[in-house]
């Protein structure tokens, strides 16, 4: 699939999209009944939490299984489904090499609640924790993802802070 495809999946015009394989086709097959919308809500939902594990240009096995873990607990999906939702979105970022983030972010925004961004918010920092290392350039991309989902900087400073042990800034500059 190419980066085009995903434009077009999301229902974002794009004048260059281009003809081929619509792989995130899959995830709205592997949830009929939860309908378009809802596996569009998913398909976004799951490719917003690559990328804070995308900020250091790789996705540990760790990550990923995080990932899977957060969509199949956070989303009500079963394990095969949420491995079906995570492996598509990260071949999409994989594809993509971040050119759509922050088009994705938007449909999130568009479509998720208040309640529903701040639990992405928490989810972000937690697939960030996978290593039990938040680094600052994991901990960056969550902040832009914030801004993105039009929360308030109060609403991230909150979320962060539940995750306070795991920053790598912090852990520098502490006493051992």
């Amino acid at each position: 699939m190419g980066w085009m495809s995903l434009w077009r999946w999301l229902g974002i015009p794009n004048p260059n999209d281009a003809e081929g394989e619509n792989r995130l086709q899959e995830i709205e097959e592997a949830l009929p009944s939860l309908g378009p919308e809802r596996a569009r809500y998913l398909a976004c939902f799951a490719y917003i939490l690559t990328r804070p594990a995308r900020a250091d240009h790789q996705v540990t096995d760790a990550e990923a299984a995080r990932m899977r873990h957060i969509v199949a607990e956070r989303t009500s999906v079963t394990d095969p489904q949420a491995e079906t939702i995570v492996r598509v979105a990260r071949d999409a970022a994989r594809q993509s090499g971040g050119t759509e983030d922050y088009l994705i972010t938007r449909e999130f925004e568009r479509l998720a609640s208040r309640d529903e961004k701040l639990q992405l918010l928490d989810a972000l920092f937690a697939v960030s924790a996978a290593d039990e290392s938040i680094l600052t350039v994991e901990d960056n991309e969550v902040r832009r993802v914030a801004s993105e989902l039009k929360l308030e900087h109060g609403d991230y400073i909150a979320t962060r802070r539940k995750h306070l042990e795991h920053l790598e800034v912090f852990r520098r500059n502490s006493p051992d």
